[in-house]
């Protein structure tokens, strides 16, 4: 059933700081609005609880893309066409602007944000599997000050993220310097575009030795749709980190990335189809390194 609109209210503060004392004057009340592309499909649906949307959209305080010697640093509020436009990120974090390209229509891309697509918790959207890989961390603000934390610990569970009722997600902040790593993304979906992932893999390695004696110096796996939140694979990395290249560092990281997979059966897809193809796409990419 379709929510009324008449019965939501829409608030809008001129600065961060007046969103973030009415978090704190009213925590729990209040859903943050950014670009808007998931919330107004739980609008249309009737599964929108909280009836106080909080508008951000308008602050540039949340909206920049910063560049630094060693990482760069990402608003919440920052489109995934800014990602997509941003040379820096093409270049340094070709992962990310991947997965932004994937991410809905262009209409939805002019809108949508980095911190709304982590925010919504989804365990199929399409940026984090690329975040997971690069280690990237995420900046919460309050009216109380700030907190950092490893992306890896933003997703508690499905839908269930770790900011408080006070807080809102700042800054995602990615290293870069990846410059002598092999690096690898791919999503299976019903079509090429504009659809959720039924899977999707996001894969780092930096291989060291000549071509007869390859070895695995690092690796970094995130997936999508192989859990009830985006997971890295530390698994499957530990299997394969320091071995050759070869057929039984292939059956190893197969074997031990079914054993960390937990896919569920859902409209889109069956829990063995998941992880069968996420054991493919991680045997494309290891066999892409002796290439």
């Amino acid at each position: 059933m379709r929510s009324d609109v008449g019965q939501f209210d829409f608030v809008s503060p001129a600065s961060l700081d007046a969103v973030l004392e009415r978090l704190a004057a009213e925590p729990g009340v209040h859903t943050p609005l950014a670009g808007g592309t998931e919330l107004m499909v739980a609008l249309n649906t009737g599964r929108l609880q909280q009836h106080s949307l909080l508008n951000l959209q308008h602050l540039s305080e949340l909206r920049f893309i910063r560049v630094e010697a060693e990482a760069i640093h990402i608003g919440s509020g920052t489109t995934f066409t800014d990602i997509r436009r941003s040379e820096a990120i093409a270049i340094d974090l070709p992962l990310l602007s991947q997965a932004a390209s994937w991410t809905g229509s262009v209409a939805n891309q002019n809108r949508g944000t980095l911190g709304g697509n982590l925010c919504n918790a989804s365990p199929a959207a399409d940026s984090p599997p690329a975040l997971l890989a690069y280690g990237a961390t995420v900046t919460l603000v309050s009216s109380h000050g700030t907190r950092t934390l490893p992306y890896s610990d933003f997703h508690l569970g499905y839908k269930r993220t770790a900011l408080r009722p006070d807080e809102l997600l700042h800054t995602i902040s990615v290293p870069t310097g990846w410059s002598g790593y092999r690096q690898y993304i791919r999503k299976v979906g019903t079509r090429n575009a504009q659809a959720i992932s039924k899977v999707a893999l996001a894969a780092m390695a930096r291989v060291d030795g000549d071509r007869t004696s390859r070895v695995i110096g690092d690796i970094r796996i995130g997936a999508a749709s192989l859990a009830d939140r985006p997971v890295r694979c530390a698994a499957a990395e530990a299997a394969v980190r320091g071995k050759l290249v070869n057929e039984t560092t292939v059956r190893a990281a197969r074997t031990a990335l079914a054993g960390e997979a937990k896919p569920i059966d859902d409209i889109r897809s069956t829990a063995t189809y998941r992880a069968h193809v996420a054991a493919n796409l991680l045997e494309e990419f290891l066999r892409s390194l002796v290439g």
